[in-house]
């Protein structure tokens, strides 16, 4: 399975060193930023899982980077957990009330950080659809049980990996997921799935679903994404 990417913001050095070891260790994948500016300016897709971010920086500081990713379409989804020093009450409850999900005050114990990190990741994990929830989009429902997609009351005729990649696309509107992800999700029983026959089972959904392939939106050089038609 492809790894979660952790972002970590700060611009001591060696907690960047620290949380890059621990985090690498526990099988995360780690980009490590020193100011605000670099991590705003690195946002495109694929997004990370996660950002640690110090609210004390040089230059922009932390609070204003978690607005501007709390206050833009494509990043606003990203859990932020804020690190920061004792005492700063007042920009704890600012950060927790722009849209951070939880705060971590150094020094820190690693381990204690990580459970907390685990614990926002399950967090928002379990607020997804699950695998076996129907989902209503528009005039589309795409139901798991039953395998079975419905557009505009027409039922849509899918191979089983076709089905699962529009499931996976489905359930996360906007999400940008690379072919790389896309293979290490989908199972397909009826095609060999790698990266390049993931473009040829969405040109076949695309086909299959007529004006509903639009939905389908390529992120040149990165991946797809499931496009809500206005």
């Amino acid at each position: 399975m492809s790894k979660e990417q952790i972002w970590v913001v700060d611009d001591e050095n060696d907690i960047l060193e620290l949380l890059r070891y621990n985090l690498s260790r526990e099988g995360y994948a780690v980009a490590c930023f020193s100011t605000g500016e670099a991590a705003l300016k690195a946002v495109s897709p694929p997004l990370p899982n996660l950002i640690l971010l110090d609210l004390m920086l040089p230059g922009i500081g932390g609070l204003d980077v978690c607005r501007l990713l709390k206050q833009g379409e494509k990043t606003r989804q990203i859990p932020i957990i804020m690190l920061t020093a004792r005492g700063e009450e007042t920009d704890i409850v600012a950060g927790l009330e722009l849209g951070a999900d939880d705060y971590v005050t150094k020094p820190f114990s690693p381990r204690v950080l990580i459970a907390r990190l685990r614990a926002v990741l399950r967090r928002i994990q379990d607020t997804l659809p699950s695998d076996h929830q129907t989902l209503n989009i528009g005039d589309m429902v795409i139901h798991p049980g039953q395998f079975s997609v419905q557009i505009q009351n027409r039922s849509v005729e899918l191979t089983a990996t076709e089905f699962r990649i529009l499931h996976l696309l489905a359930k996360r509107p906007g999400w940008v997921f690379t072919r790389g992800q896309i293979v290490d999700a989908i199972h397909g029983e009826d095609y060999a799935v790698t990266e390049r026959s993931v473009d040829v089972q969405i040109a076949g959904l695309r086909k299959k679903m007529n004006e509903y392939g639009d939905c389908l939106e390529t992120v040149r050089g990165v991946g797809y994404r499931f496009r809500v038609q206005p």
